[in-house]
C-alpha cells in the first residue's frame, strides 16, 4: 500500500514534469519569468543589467505561523532571517557552535549578568546606526510581544552604553546567548516601527519592499550592507505549498531555486543542470498525544500506537532515504542525540497485546478494535505545507489499521484553529528541536506545564524538576546528560512519538551560487547568493 502510494505520487510528478517540458519548451527564456503572484515581471529589470532572482518556498504562510517578517510575531523571525532581512547577535557555524555576527563577543559576568559587545559600523536599512541603545529597544519590545522569547530570556533589565549591552536576567539562563540567536532575536529598528503588513527594518543584505502573506515577498539589495556587497538587485520569493507545482516551476525555469521540494521530486534534478545542497538537521517530524482524549490517557494505548508506527519504512520508502528514523527529538550527530536513548520500536504484535490488555478488542470482527461498543478511532491532525507530513499520515494510517486502529486523517492549513478547539487526538508536526544548538529549547517549548507548544497537555512532575535543574546548569556536559534523562522520560511516557529527522535540501538552477542548506534550517538567502548568466 505504501509503495503504491509512493509510485502514484512519483508518477504524478514525472508526468507533470513531462507536461511541463512539453508545453513550456516553446516559451522558455531567462529563468524567473514571474513575480510572487504569478504575473509577468522581471525581464525589464534584467534588460537594464540588474540581477533578478526567483525563489520558491513552501514555508512563508500563515499556516506555518510565518505571516510576515516581523520577528516579534510568532515564528515570523524565521522568514526574517531566512530571506536575508534580519540578523542576530550571534549565529551558528556548520557544526552548530556560536560565532560572532552583529556582536563581537560576550562575557558571562555572573549567573545573572551578561555583557555583549556590538560591532561598530552597522546600520539598519532605515539608516539608523545599530548601537546598544537600538538593540535594547528591540529586545525590550520583543519580550513584551513574544511569549516564547519572554519565557526563554527571562530578562530583568537591559542597560546600554555605546556599543556595550548589559543584560540582567531574573534567574540564571545558561543558554541566554543561544536563545538570542533564535530567529526571534533578529535585531530590528524599533524607531522605524513595524508596518501594518509586518515589514521591518533589519541589518541584513536585503530589505523587503513587498510582504504578502501566503503569496511571497519582494526583496531589494541593501546598498549599505555592512558585511560585503549583495550580488542580486531584486529577489522575488514565491510561496508555493503544493510540491508538484513547486517542482514544475523550477523545471520550467520560472524559479532559480527552491526549498521544500517533495523528496520524490529530487531525482528529477540530478541531471547535472541543477545543484542540490543537502544537510542533516534537527528538524523532527513527530506526533503529540492529546491527553484530553480519554483513550490516550491509558499509557498502554499510547505505547500500542508507538509500536504500530513503522519509522524505517516511512524514511526509507516514502522519504526515499532523505531522512533518518528517530528515537527522540535530537539526531544522532548531537552529543545528546538519539544514540543515548531508547524508544519503542515497530512491533505490531506488542501493539495488539497492549490494546487487548487495555480492553480494546475486535468484538464485531470488522477489522478494528472496539470497547464498550465504540471503535478506537484516532483523529490524526497535520498540515500540508511540509511535504513529509501527509506522507507520514499515509504511512501511519496503513500500519495502525493492521493492528485494528482506525485513523481519520485531517491534513489542513487550518490546523492551528483545530488545535485550539481540541477536536483532535494526535497532532503530527515538524519542528527544529535544537535550532540554537542547545537541548533545553525543545523541552521548554513542548513539554513543560507553561510551554507555548504543549499542545496535548502533557505533565510530568519529574520532568519539571529536571528542567528546573537544567535551567541553572551552565556546564555543557551536564546539560547534555540532563537532556538524555529528560528525553528518556518523555519516551517512556510515549507522550510524543518521533518518526524521523529531516535531511534538508535546496535545489538551484544553472549559474546559481551561494544557496546552501544549513543544519539550523534558517540561513538561506545571504550576501553570497548570486546568479550568473550562462
Amino acid at each position: 500500500m505504501i509503495k503504491k502510494g509512493l509510485w502514484k505520487k512519483t508518477g504524478a510528478v514525472l508526468l507533470a514534469a513531462a507536461l511541463s517540458f512539453g508545453l513550456l519548451s516553446g516559451c522558455q527564456g531567462t529563468a524567473g519569468s514571474g513575480t510572487p503572484d504569478g504575473t509577468p515581471g522581471g525581464s525589464a529589470e534584467e534588460k537594464k543589467g540588474e540581477k533578478v532572482f526567483y525563489y520558491g518556498d513552501t514555508t512563508f504562510n500563515a499556516e506555518n505561523d510565518e505571516a510576515d517578517v516581523n520577528p516579534h510575531n510568532g515564528y515570523a523571525g524565521w522568514a526574517c532571517i531566512r530571506y536575508g532581512i534580519g540578523e542576530t547577535l550571534f549565529r551558528y557555524s556548520d557544526s552548530m557552535e556560536l560565532e560572532p555576527w552583529l556582536a563581537e563577543k560576550y562575557e558571562n559576568v555572573d549567573e545573572h549578568t551578561w555583557t555583549v559587545t556590538l560591532r561598530e559600523g552597522i546600520t539598519f536599512t532605515s539608516g539608523r546606526t545599530m548601537d546598544a541603545a537600538a538593540v535594547k529597544e528591540c529586545l525590550e519590545h520583543l519580550v513584551t510581544e513574544h511569549e516564547r522569547a519572554k519565557g526563554d530570556l527571562k530578562i530583568k533589565e537591559i542597560t546600554a552604553e555605546g556599543q556595550t549591552l548589559t543584560i540582567t536576567t531574573q534567574e540564571p539562563v545558561p543558554a541566554l546567548m543561544n536563545h538570542l540567536s533564535d530567529p526571534y532575536g533578529c535585531i530590528i529598528d524599533m524607531g522605524a516601527g513595524i508596518t501594518e503588513d509586518g515589514n521591518v527594518s533589519g541589518t541584513g543584505p536585503y530589505k523587503a519592499t513587498v510582504v504578502e502573506t501566503d503569496k511571497g515577498l519582494t526583496l531589494v539589495k541593501n546598498e549599505d550592507y555592512w558585511d560585503g556587497t549583495p550580488k542580486l538587485d531584486t529577489i522575488y520569493v514565491k510561496t508555493i505549498t503544493d510540491g508538484d507545482t513547486l517542482t514544475m516551476s523550477l523545471q520550467s525555469g520560472e524559479l532559480d531555486g527552491a526549498y521544500g521540494l517533495p523528496y520524490a521530486s529530487l531525482p528529477l534534478f540530478e541531471n547535472g543542470s541543477y545543484t542540490i545542497s543537502s544537510v542533516e538537521t534537527s528538524r523532527s517530524f513527530f506526533a503529540t498525544m492529546n491527553y484530553g482524549t480519554e483513550a490516550l490517557r491509558d499509557e498502554r494505548v499510547r505505547r500500542a500506537i508507538a509500536a504500530a508506527i513503522d519509522k524505517e519504512s516511512f524514511t526509507q520508502i516514502l522519504l526515499d532515504g532523505n531522512g533518518s528514523p528517530a528515537a527522540g527529538p535530537f539526531p544522532a550527530s548531537f552529543t545528546f542525540g538519539d544514540t543515548k536513548v531508547e524508544a519503542q520500536g515497530y512491533d505490531p504484535e506488542t501493539s495488539r497485546k497492549l490494546l487487548a490488555e487495555a480492553g480494546w478488542k475486535d468484538t464485531d470482527e470488522d477489522g478494528y478494535v472496539d470497547k464498550n461498543g465504540e471503535k478506537l478511532t484516532i483523529r490524526w491532525l497535520t498540515y500540508p505545507s511540509r511535504q513529509e507530513l501527509p506522507l507520514l499520515a499515509e504511512s501511519v494510517q496503513a500500519t495502525l489499521k493492521e493492528v485494528g486502529i482506525d485513523v481519520e486523517v485531517d491534513c489542513t492549513a487550518n490546523h492551528l484553529d483545530i488545535i485550539n478547539n481540541g477536536e483532535w487526538d494526535i497532532y503530527a508536526s515538524a519542528f527544529v528541536t535544537a535550532p540554537t544548538g542547545d537541548p533545553e529549547y525543545f523541552f521548554t517549548t513542548h513539554c513543560m506545564d507553561d510551554s507555548s507548544a504543549n499542545r496535548g497537555g502533557y505533565h510530568s512532575d519529574e520532568l519539571e524538576e529536571l528542567e528546573q535543574q537544567m535551567s541553572k546548569t551552565f556546564d555543557a556536559e551536564e546539560r547534555a546528560a540532563l537532556a538524555e534523562d529528560m528525553t528518556q522520560m518523555i519516551l517512556d511516557d510515549n507522550a510524543f512519538i518521533f518518526a524521523s529527522h529531516l535531511k534538508m535540501s535546496i535545489v538551484s538552477g544553472k549559474g546559481v551560487t551561494g544557496l546552501e542548506a544549513h543544519p539550523c534550517d534558517y540561513y538561506e538567502i545571504t550576501v553570497d547568493l548570486d546568479k550568473n548568466a550562462e
